[in-house]
């Protein structure tokens, strides 16, 4: 068990970006992918540690499908900022192709390159079977599959009789991903840093991080646990307008309770008429962990999350209709967190 040995403070927490690449209503595909390179551009000038996108699949809003191709597009249109998968769905891929499309990344991007993995498959059942290599194959096979990946992406042994080309030797960092106490055991024993999806699943951020940070054994690559969780943030001038622009997210939400899919829709004045009361409980249920107002009231309320979480690394997502108001909110987050 690795005891904390202090409390942290904001302007001490790395902070990170996650990008789903949304679909706005609207806009073309190809608006999104701009966007994703702009913003990533300003959160590398602003200070952001790493860029994330999420693999996701057969969703009206999300264009983050193909997140290997995504990676090369934002590393190759920035330069110092770390970019990488938040996270690449294990059970859709075979674990070869994984080490060798991030060899190839960690090949073209030296020392940049972040490989997210989750077990889940990052969509719906049908879907699901439409993208798997092999039925047979399921989530509980993940474990094998990330020893799989550290070997392939580890020390060259030329005696392998099946080699990652390009891919071994680039030792490109592995995270484990997760919503539940699975990936956190895991991610412990193996001696990996570990990211937990707070923005939509709240419920067993506390839990994961105590089995994290209890089952941790130090390995090769981290010597003591490192987690980091994801939150939603949607900062502007003042509280009134931050808490139009997070109506955005509501409805993206709302549309995820009731099975819905489209593309990501403009703020509204009011909710009230658009959920029901039942709808806006469990909205604000998976919403627990979104920050939401003026920088006064955001820096107050991440910094209550890091004293209750005690976390090394807070990953930001900022589901926000109009991309200049998707920029200003990092650019009021990244002057929170660089307050003493």
């Amino acid at each position: 068990m690795t005891a904390i040995s202090q409390k942290k403070k904001l302007s001490d927490t790395k902070l990170s970006v996650l990008d789903l690449v949304p679909i706005l209503e609207s806009r073309t595909i190809s608006e999104s992918f701009e966007n994703s390179l702009d913003l990533a551009r300003k959160a590398e000038e602003l200070g952001y540690t790493r860029y994330w996108l999420a693999e996701h699949h057969n969703m009206q809003g999300i264009a983050s499908s193909a997140t290997s191709v995504l990676i090369g597009y934002i590393a190759g249109g920035t330069s110092t900022i770390r970019v990488g998968s938040g996270g690449i769905m294990l059970p859709n891929h075979a674990p070869l192709l994984v080490a060798e499309q991030f060899g190839t990344l960690e090949t073209l991007y030296p020392g940049r390159i972040d490989l997210g993995l989750g077990r889940a498959p990052g969509t719906d059942q049908l879907t699901a079977r439409a993208l798997r290599r092999d039925l047979m194959e399921s989530v509980e096979d993940f474990p094998k599959h990330v020893q799989d990946l550290r070997t392939y992406l580890g020390p060259i042994q030329p005696n392998a009789r099946v080699r990652a080309v390009p891919g071994e030797g680039t030792n490109v960092p592995i995270w484990i991903l997760g919503s539940s106490t699975f990936g956190a055991h895991l991610a412990g024993l193996m001696g990996l840093p570990y990211a937990f999806a707070s923005h939509f699943a709240p419920a067993a951020l506390q839990a994961a991080l105590k089995v994290y940070r209890d089952s941790f054994t130090p390995s090769d690559t981290l010597k003591e646990p490192y987690a980091m969780a994801c939150v939603n943030v949607v900062a502007a001038d003042t509280d009134t307008e931050a808490n139009r622009l997070v109506t955005t997210l509501y409805q993206s939400f709302l549309n995820v309770i009731n099975g819905t899919a489209s593309p990501q829709k403009p703020p509204v004045d009011s909710m009230e008429g658009l959920w029901s009361a039942s709808e806006h409980y469990a909205v604000q249920q998976m919403l627990r962990y979104t920050f939401v107002g003026s920088p006064k009231t955001v820096q107050e309320e991440l910094q209550a999350f890091i004293d209750d979480t005690q976390v090394d690394e807070i990953m930001v997502a900022a589901h926000i209709y109009d991309h200049k108001a998707r920029l200003k909110s990092y650019e009021l987050l990244a002057e929170i967190g660089q307050k003493v």
